[in-house]
């Protein structure tokens, strides 16, 4: 149970992208989800009512963008209530944030569309971000509200310390993904590989080379969106190619689109373990999932209770 004892109350309400991960993340807090009714008019429109007042509370919308883009415009319906409302304080608790993988202008005539939610947001009326494990750590830049930028490891590293992790070697899929890889090798005590891949055209990946011994060693592979699954595949394919034993995956943001299930069920990956930022399509046996509630439970505490955020940043 955390503090509830400030004059400013505490609410906190979520949409419908990842109803389960919320009523999570409340009873771990402590508290009920708020009263709100969203529903979908005849042509799509989405309509947003809060069903109780939030005047002068400290607000927590908890929304993650995963596909379809409408979860981007019902959390952005739910910021303009809010502010109408007259919330004191919205603070927008975005475990997945979509459109991330699209931060920088990396060929001509494209968008930055990173950029245009996070304008977006704040046109909105947001005064802080909470999210986990942005695809581009820079995107907290685009943003002129704070943003509280927790990792995945947090929960991924106590999972992993249950196990026998001797002989192991951490691999990062791609060069953008070894500074995670690599504190995970620090605080896991293991090696670290690198897979040297290009990429001919979107959603698909080639291995060229492995940077690193795996000869003989138990393979972790370390990524935050898993899409379809291509490169975690072919990656672990070219493990086992190179003699690497067992192959486990982990992923904060399991988006499993198009072939995703099918490819890890028929690859070299014994176990694919995610966090519930996303839910899952389908279960299968060779994914497992670790709750994040209790950690942005925590976040939430420190955010209402003006504490540090800092010590939950450690990758």
């Amino acid at each position: 149970m955390f503090s509830t004892d400030r004059k400013q109350p505490i609410a906190i309400f979520a949409g419908r992208s990842n109803p389960a991960l919320a009523t999570r993340i409340a009873a771990a807090y402590g508290c009920e989800l708020g009263k709100i009714e969203i529903k979908d008019f005849a042509d799509g429109e989405i309509y947003v009512h809060y069903e109780e007042s939030i005047r002068g509370s400290d607000l927590f919308i908890i929304q993650s963008t995963h596909p379809p883009a409408d979860h981007w415009m019902e959390l952005l319906l739910m910021i303009d209530a809010a502010r109408r409302a007259s919330a004191a304080r919205i603070t927008a608790v975005i475990p997945y944030f979509g459109y991330a993988r699209q931060e920088r202008k990396d060929q001509p005539r494209v968008s930055i569309a990173a950029k245009l939610v996070a304008n977006m947001l704040e046109t909105a009326g947001i005064d802080r971000v909470l999210t986990m494990d942005l695809h581009a750590s820079q995107i907290q830049g685009f943003f002129d509200v704070p943003v509280d930028h927790l990792y995945g490891s947090a929960v991924f590293i106590d999972y992993f310390q249950r196990f026998d992790l001797s002989n192991l070697v951490v691999v990062a899929p791609d060069v953008g993904g070894i500074k995670m890889a690599r504190a995970y090798s620090r605080r896991l005590g293991a090696e670290l590989a690198l897979i040297d891949k290009r990429r001919p055209r979107q959603n698909v990946a080639e291995v060229m080379n492995i940077i690193g011994e795996v000869k003989g060693k138990n393979v972790l592979l370390i990524d935050d969106i898993i899409d379809t699954a291509g490169t975690l595949t072919s990656a672990a394919a070219a493990l086992r190619r190179a003699g690497a034993l067992e192959i486990m995956a982990a992923c904060t943001h399991a988006l499993l689109s198009g072939p995703a299930y099918e490819r890890i069920e028929n690859s070299e990956i014994s176990t694919l373990i995610v966090t519930d930022t996303i839910p899952l399509r389908r279960p299968s046996d060779r994914i497992k999932v670790v709750s994040v509630a209790e950690h942005f439970a925590d976040a939430i505490n420190r955010i209402y209770t003006d504490d540090s955020v800092s010590t939950l940043f450690i990758p």
